[in-house]
Formats: structure tokens, sequence, C-alpha cells
């Protein structure tokens, strides 16, 4: 049933119907548009429309409807309705008769579908920063079982500094609990309702919107129905949060998929989510991870694609904002799944602790602390960094790691070096001496996977 057709005398073209129907991904907001009738049925019994009984026979309707739905949404695709809001009233008048039709009485589509979207992006908001937490935890854990594993760190993929794994899982702790606030942030703009805006000059009858609101969950009424239509602010600070959260996840299995590899061997990920090959039966490949990497770009171009629709848009609606719906209900689907994985992943992961180690005594990690105790003893840091510059291109044309080279060896480079060189060299020392505020000194490390337990509820 079409809820527009007294103006026009012939049918739509069986071609454009197919074109512009959205039943098949909008019915995903079947249980927001039910809700939302609900509240509209309140309001405008509050002004006269309905009388107390045609109400009670309309919610009582709505509410079996919702019931009949609930455990399978997806039923509704059976139906050949032009979109959610037609399919729930054309359901609601089976049910009560020509009462159904009374309902849509000072209500349009545009601020129906409004409502309907922010209602169902501020469900996703609350899903989504539990599968946030959900992963935050599986890396604390993750940490704290970890805190020995000395490992290099890493800038430009070369070795730089020692660090432990439990330190590289709180970085992406700290990332996720960004993007966990940037959905707090997006949740109150969201908290506004636009229901009752009509088509975009407001509804005709004197409802109490912020009444309205409140019934729907909202905090207050929308200020400016041209706006209200037109707005999809919400829809693009999810998408644009969850672009960020997904860079975030692809730099985080972009890093396993490197400890993982042969060449690094600094860890093996569980069976659980790993493939082998058709061809080779020795691989064993980091599909989880590489799938959550390429995936990332489903939910950039989500992004991309809304805000290229929206930008040269008048006000107020416009059919082109039909096209917020795919983009959204995906990249939800796909950073949650996203979320998911990476928490499976960390599940069963075993880190190589002796390997690790190996790779952090590699690759010259403690060339700083060598230029710092040439510092301590007075030299000013510029020429204590141009001396360990040589130091080492005198250890790798030796292939002798900087702390094998004898005290003589090293006064070759400046004659204030001596025995109580080598404790500064070790690995320990320097993790010891990032004591600082958010370093990888172990007890700095401790007091951040303790503050995050407190902060999870852990």
């Amino acid at each position: 049933m079409a809820l527009w057709g007294g103006r026009f005398k012939q049918e739509a073209d069986a071609k454009f119907k197919f074109f512009n129907d959205s039943l098949r991904f909008d019915y995903r907001l079947a249980l927001q548009d039910i809700d939302g009738s609900i509240g509209w049925a309140k309001a405008i019994t509050s002004v006269g429309i309905l009388t107390e009984q045609e109400h009670q026979q309309l919610v009582v309707a709505l509410k079996e409807l919702r019931a009949e739905i609930e455990p399978n949404i997806a039923i509704i695709l059976r139906d050949d309705a032009e979109d959610i809001h037609s399919w729930v009233e054309s359901k609601l008048i089976e049910k009560v008769g020509d009462l159904g039709k009374k309902l849509h009485t000072g209500r349009s589509r545009n601020d129906q579908v409004a409502v309907d979207m922010k209602m169902w992006c501020k469900v996703q908001a609350v899903v989504l920063q539990e599968r946030i937490r959900n992963l935050q935890h599986k890396l604390v854990e993750t940490a704290e079982a970890n805190q020995n594993a000395v490992m290099p760190g890493y800038t430009h993929l070369q070795r730089a500094q020692p660090i432990t794994f439990a330190h590289w899982c709180m970085a992406y702790y700290e990332m996720l609990e960004r993007d966990f606030s940037r959905l707090t942030d997006a949740y109150k703009r969201m908290h506004t309702c636009p229901l009752g805006s009509g088509a975009l000059a407001g509804t005709a009858y004197s409802i109490d919107r912020d009444a309205l609101a409140q019934d729907l969950g909202f905090a207050i009424g929308t200020r400016n129905s041209l706006d209200s239509v037109s707005d999809r602010d919400h829809v693009l600070e999810l998408l644009s949060t969850a672009s960020i959260s997904m860079v975030h996840l692809s730099r985080f299995a972009e890093d396993l998929i490197f400890f993982n590899s042969g060449e690094s061997a600094f860890l093996e990920l569980s069976d659980r989510v790993t493939s082998g090959s058709s061809l080779m039966p020795q691989k064993k490949n980091p599909d989880a991870c590489e799938l959550i990497r390429g995936k990332s770009g489903r939910v950039f171009g989500a992004l991309s694609g809304l805000l290229t629709t929206l930008k040269g848009l008048p006000l107020a609606y416009n059919k082109d904002m039909q096209e917020d719906k795919e983009g959204i209900f995906d990249a939800m689907e796909t950073w949650q799944a996203c979320l998911e994985i990476g928490a499976l992943v960390l599940e069963d992961i075993n880190v190589n602790v002796e390997r690790t180690r190996e790779a952090a005594q590699q690759g010259y990690s403690n060339a700083t602390e060598l230029a710092d105790y040439l510092v301590a003893k007075g030299i000013p840091f510029r020429e204590a960094h141009h001396i360990v510059g040589e130091a080492v291109v005198y250890a790798i044309s030796k292939r002798e790691p900087l702390e094998a080279l004898s005290v003589a060896e090293f006064k070759q480079f400046h004659p204030v070096i001596d025995e109580d060189v080598y404790p500064i060299l070790s690995l320990e020392s320097c993790l010891e001496k990032r004591s600082a505020k958010g370093g990888v000194n172990p007890e700095r490390v401790r007091e951040a996977i303790e503050a995050a337990k407190v902060n999870l509820g852990a």
C-alpha cells in the first residue's frame, strides 16, 4: 500500500518501484517505527485527534505487531510494501481497520524516518560501546598475562626501543577508550527528538513535543522543524566514529599480522581465527586479522558516500537521503563484527617470550641509552647522539650488539665510557628508565592495567 496514491492516475513502473522502494533495507527500523507510532498515538490523543479508547486500541495492536516480528524482523521481507512505514501502517489497518488510517494525522514520513533513524542510531551506540568494552577487557587481560614479554618497539618498521607486549596492548586500549568517548559524545547529540516536525514546517497540532520526546527516550524535542527533517548528523557521527575506530582496528590487525609472520614469530594466532591454504599444507593464514584490515575500507566508503550525498542537498528532505540507510546499516554491522572478532583473536593468543626478547636485543634498540649515559657524563646530547651513531656503525661492522663491545672499543668513541655502561645497556634498564607517566617502565604499565580494570569495572 502506497501512502501517497491519491495524486496519481497511473501506477508506478515496476522498475521504478524497485528502484524507489526501501523495505528491503529499512525493515531494520521496524521496532523503532512501531515504538515511534506508539508515542505518536499518545501525542495526538492529547490534542483530541484520538479518543482514549481509540488510543488504547492502537497501542494494543502496535504492541501485538511488535511482539510478532521481534523474534525475526526479517520476516517483513516477504512483503512488497514500499517502505517500513507503509508496512507498519498496512499491518495496523489489518488489525484495527480504518482506525489505523488515523494514526498518521499530523505526521509526515519525513519526521517519521528521522525519528526512526535517530532511535536506531541510539541503540547502535549503546551496543557498540558494549563491544568496545569487551575488546578492551581482552586487551587488559592479555596485557596482564604478558607484562614480562619484552619486545622491540618500532618506528618506520625499524626496531627502535624496547617495550613490552603489555605496553603494546594498552596502547590499543587507549585508542578504543577514545572511540568509546566519541560514541558517548555522539549519543548526547542524538538525544533530541525530531518527531512532530512534520514534512518541514512543523505539525499543525499543538502537541507537547518535549513530552513526546521523553516518551520515546529522548531528552527534548528538536528546536527547528526544517533542520530536524534534514539532519543526518547523527548518522555521520556514527560513521565517523566507526571509521576512526576501524583505523584503530586495522592497525591492531596489521601489527598482529606482522607479529605472527614467520619473519617476526613474536606470537602465534589460534587455529580458531586462522585458515590454511588449499595448495600449501604448511600455511596458517591470519585471515581474521586480514579481514578486519580489509573491512575498514567498507566503513570508510559509507562515510565518504553519505558526506558526498548530503553536501549539495537543499533543505529540507530529498529522496537522496534514503541513501543514508544501506551505508550505515552495513557499517555498523561491520564495525560490530570486527570488534567481536578482535576480541576473539586475543582469546588464545600465544606470545613467544623468548623470541620477542631476542628481537629486542637486536637492532641496537639500546642506542638511546648509551646516548643518555654520555649525557649523564656531561656530554651535550647532540654530540652524544653523533658518538653513539659511530659506535653503532662499528658494532654493525662487527655484527655484534652494543653491549658486546669491550670498554677499550667503547673508548675509541669517547674516553668517559667505562665499565658502568653495561648495566645501562641492559633491556631491563631500558624499560626501568621510562618511568614518567605513560612510559614502558614495568610499574607504570602495571598502574595502567590497574587503572583500566577500575575503568572497566573489572
